[in-house]
């Protein structure tokens, strides 16, 4: 009976409600938070597409602030040398109108949009390698904890097994033993392939396609907190991606100062000079010229982009209520799991501790049969399984907020 007892009661001391198995069997240094961060920051292609935008931006304002070009205009009159006439001119364009200051303004609002692009991209980089990273932490927890369950499974079915063949229990007992064997088994490979994703998915956010780490370092036993609902909501409008939003309406509303001077007409001033082989003479030639601005004075484009202005700014409402409402669940989805983890921590964990404790103990003064012992440890490996499971969610619904606020 103390053979089967042995194996058995290691599952107080190996699933403790607040025992972490974040360490890793690797010699290998686990990962950190903080160095999965630099690697993101440094190798994400989002925040280098974004970086690239804004540079790419820097040359749209140089572009919006050159002078046009002027034009060499010549012609000839008579192709024979005795009497002909040749005309040499330079055309120099003038805007009118404030075109170029308003392509410059329009070109610092898209610079000023492309800067709040990289601070969401950051962000959002960050609030990814956040929760992937926890997600494979938890997995990593989950898959310890699975292998231990099947470890204390086989060793329990081959305990029976021998009191089988010596004749002190039924045979019905090594089967039920068998089969709860054999779903542990598939528990750990379950977990193991999970953990094995989770940690693709991480090294996915700095460009490696297969993990270079063994495992993640972190405290599972820490439970995420944040900021009140109250408190989370002021701090949104700050966030990049309502920031990039807001700066695309004043954008689009600095596009229709572009159009509207527009529909001021350029004037080209004209300089040169005019020979007259036949009678010897060589004239200066000035000249102005304006269109006149009688069928097209670019009213279509000055309505497009006034409403373009308007949906950007319809948009930016848009985004703002959607914000709020994710915000408003991530926060309530928090607060739920906070709850459900104080209970499980005080009251389920340590219950359950209890009935496998009384269970082996039974067992061990024959008070219980086998299948007691079973279904209680089988209940505490249920228990801390959805601790993990609440764990999981409560980071989940930090890192969706820290992804709305752009931290």
């Amino acid at each position: 009976m103390r053979t089967l007892l042995l194996p058995l009661g290691l599952a107080a001391t190996l699933f403790g409600p607040f025992h972490s198995f974040a360490q890793t069997a690797s010699a290998a240094t686990p990962l950190t938070l903080e160095r999965a961060l630099e690697l993101a920051t440094t190798h994400s292609p989002a925040i280098a597409a974004a970086r690239h935008e804004v540079e790419a931006s820097d040359g749209a304002i140089r572009q919006a602030g050159a002078w046009r070009n002027p034009e060499l205009s010549t012609s000839i009159e008579d192709t024979r040398r005795e009497t002909r006439t040749t005309t040499a001119t330079i055309n120099l364009p003038v805007e009118l109108g404030g075109k170029r200051a308003a392509r410059g303004s329009a070109a610092d609002r898209a610079r000023d949009v492309a800067q709040a692009q990289l601070s969401d991209a950051q962000a959002q980089v960050r609030a990814s390698v956040i929760a992937a990273y926890f997600a494979t932490l938890v997995a990593q927890e989950r898959f310890k904890l699975a292998t231990n369950s099947a470890d204390l499974a086989e060793r329990g079915a081959e305990a029976v097994a021998r009191r089988v063949a010596a004749g002190k229990v039924s045979p019905v007992d090594e089967t039920r033993a068998r089969v709860d064997q054999a779903n542990t088994q598939l528990e750990a490979a379950e977990a193991g392939a999970e953990l094995q994703s989770a940690r693709r998915t991480l090294a996915a956010l700095w460009g490696d396609y297969e993990p270079a780490f063994t495992a993640v370092q972190g405290d599972i036993a820490a439970t995420p907190t944040r900021a009140s609902h109250a408190e989370l909501a002021q701090q949104l409008d700050a966030s990049p991606a309502l920031m990039t939003s807001r700066l695309e309406a004043d954008r689009r509303r600095a596009l229709i100062e572009v159009e509207r001077s527009k529909a001021t007409p350029d004037m080209t001033v004209s300089l040169g000079a005019k020979r007259n082989n036949e009678l010897g003479l060589t004239q200066a030639v000035i000249g102005v010229s304006i269109p006149l601005p009688l069928f097209d004075r670019n009213q279509g484009a000055i309505y497009e982009a006034g409403k373009r202005a308007q949906r950007a700014d319809d948009e930016y409402q848009l985004a703002r209520a959607r914000a709020l409402t994710d915000l408003q669940q991530a926060s309530s989805q928090l607060a739920v799991a906070r709850t459900s983890l104080q209970v499980l921590q005080s009251t389920v964990l340590p219950a359950a501790q209890r009935a496998y404790d009384a269970a082996r103990q039974g067992f061990e003064a024959g008070k219980f049969g086998l299948l007691d012992v079973l279904d209680a440890q089988r209940a505490l490996l249920q228990a801390r399984t959805r601790y993990l499971n609440t764990l999981s969610a409560a980071y989940q619904a930090a890192t969706a907020i820290d992804r709305l606020l752009g931290r």
